[in-house]
């Protein structure tokens, strides 16, 4: 346990993890303050963003707890710094993950910034189910104990200084337990749903969300041997691997089998597809990954063996590092993985240890 009596600010988000993560931090004697931040201008009427409820429950739980709230608004920040690259990600074809970038540009940067120098916190903890070790001066980022659960991949844009000013409150813990815990000391948010997808998107609305920022712009779905089946209404409404919402059902009198998007070709605006959920235009036998962040500056020594996760809850997969420069490292996995998507990021791990992580820029196709 890191020295009592020390401030920590907490990023509270009217959930049930930061909530207890909260609670744990004051039960251990730190200073604690919560800090409720708001990244998004949302216009509710959809009922998509649920910010005004998450304030409304982050201000319960932090009377409850006796704890002082600070709000901040870094929309315009999340604006610039995330939402910016989210939609020119998508208009170059690729499917990006804000979480990502959010967790670097606004939670470990803006908020960890403001709350270290401006509040004079000696830490800042969030709710994520991530754990830290520190081992010979090195400050290193584990998973959570909970599998189903652990947001590690979403946290390798970290750096070593960086963990030394952060606390991971229930990363030791598994979901179920925070949830009969928070029912224990008498929080409202103890059964609160979790939050799915991003605030401004929700879980089920992106596709009309997207409509609202990126201008349609028809073109054809084909073949991987060049065949017209179908049209589609802008690259972005897809990704790979994904079967519904193709509308080219009506093909299955003269293919049997269901079609999925393989890959997509944005200077001729084209949606390219093949029939089977295991067909080999989906497999990678690795991939190229660009603004990669070892969280250690580990030292390798090349091939360097070692498991990955190309999205989030997947099996770690085992690979072997090829290559590394300044700009690219390569990655061959030991056996082809399916729909390898550009946008999103792979992450590397030694057993529990989150060593790092960077962008997909290619797939390496199998044939």
């Amino acid at each position: 346990m890191r020295n009592q009596k020390k401030k920590v600010i907490v990023a509270m988000s009217g959930g049930v993890d930061s909530s207890v993560a909260a609670w744990f931090l004051k039960k251990k004697s730190y200073v604690v303050e919560g800090l409720f931040m708001k990244n998004w201008e949302e216009d509710d009427k959809d009922g998509y963003c649920h910010a005004a409820q998450d304030l409304y429950d982050t201000e319960n739980v932090c009377k409850k707890l006796n704890i002082y709230l600070h709000k901040i608004n870094f929309s315009q920040e999340y604006w610039e710094k995330v939402f910016k690259n989210f939609l020119n990600q998508y208009k170059k074809g690729k499917t990006p993950n804000p979480d990502i970038l959010c967790n670097k540009e606004i939670k470990f940067k803006l908020f960890f910034d403001y709350s270290i120098i401006q509040l004079k916190a000696d830490y800042i903890a969030t709710g994520h189910y991530a754990r830290i070790l520190k081992k010979n001066g090195i400050n290193y980022l584990l998973k959570g104990i909970d599998k189903n659960k652990d947001q590690s991949y979403f946290l390798y844009t970290l750096n070593t200084k960086q963990l030394e000013k952060i606390l991971f409150p229930i990363g030791k813990y598994k979901k179920y337990q925070i949830r009969i815990i928070a029912k224990k000391i008498g929080l409202k948010v103890a059964e609160k749903k979790d939050s799915t997808g991003i605030c401004f998107i929700g879980p089920k609305n992106i596709n009309i969300f997207l409509s609202s920022y990126l201008k349609e712009k028809n073109g054809n779905i084909i073949t991987i041997n060049g065949e017209i089946i179908g049209k589609h209404h802008g690259l972005f409404y897809y990704t790979l691997g994904q079967r519904k919402g193709l509308k080219i059902g009506g093909m299955k009198e003269k293919y049997s089998m269901p079609w999925y998007v393989v890959d997509k070709n944005v200077k001729t605006n084209s949606l390219i597809v093949a029939q089977g959920s295991n067909n080999v235009y989906l497999m990678s036998i690795g991939l190229i990954a660009e603004k990669v962040n070892w969280i250690n500056n580990i030292t390798f020594k090349l091939p360097f063996f070692c498991k990955v996760k190309t999205r989030y809850r997947q099996h770690d997969i085992s690979c072997r590092i090829k290559y590394i420069d300044n700009l690219y490292t390569k990655v061959l996995f030991d056996l082809p993985v399916l729909a390898i998507t550009p946008g999103q990021s792979v992450v590397f791990y030694l057993s529990d240890i989150c060593i790092g992580g960077g962008i997909i820029k290619y797939k390496l196709p199998l044939i």
